[in-house]
């Protein structure tokens, strides 16, 4: 039977009629439309469909919609085409994405961490995301992406 979940994404309230063990990432992909978190591997082992939950990453495709409370950023809310987030830039600029399937989760564990961590080393940073794959193998890239960033958001 469905309930009825308030859920605040990317600063918008929602009310949402879902079974209480359905993925947020459908509820985010298929009821809100939202582009950035992906369906990788529903697994919680890949991260495509990664989310900030109350300021921690999370894997949506393995989080109920009933578990969520808070507020929940996603991709699609952290920046623009006009006014990329510096994250997003470094991406761009450092060519970071082949495939940019995966590219969503990367960006949301790095934007979690490093609001965490404003003060943090290449080896941290390589820790906070050693579970995220990258099947193009542009890992090198992404991390270069990711220390530009951190240097840009630090001030």
């Amino acid at each position: 039977m469905a309930n009825q979940f308030n859920i605040n994404v990317d600063g918008v309230d929602y009310q949402i009629e879902a079974e209480p063990d359905m993925p947020l990432l459908y509820a985010l992909t298929n009821d809100l439309e939202h582009k950035g978190p992906k369906f990788g591997c529903g697994l919680a082992q890949c991260g495509a469909c990664t989310v900030i939950h109350e300021g921690v990453a999370i894997r949506s495709c393995v989080t109920p919609v009933s578990a969520v409370t808070g507020k929940v950023r996603t991709l699609d809310g952290i920046g623009t085409t006009e006014n990329p987030h510096p994250l997003q830039k470094a991406f761009i600029q450092s060519e970071a994405g082949q495939c940019q399937y995966c590219i969503n989760g990367w960006i949301m564990t790095s934007l979690a961490f490093l609001e965490q961590n404003p003060k943090r080393t290449d080896a941290e940073i390589r820790d906070a995301l050693a579970g995220l794959k990258c099947r193009c193998g542009t890992h090198m890239a992404i991390l270069r992406a990711v220390r530009s960033a951190a240097d840009e958001m630090a001030g």
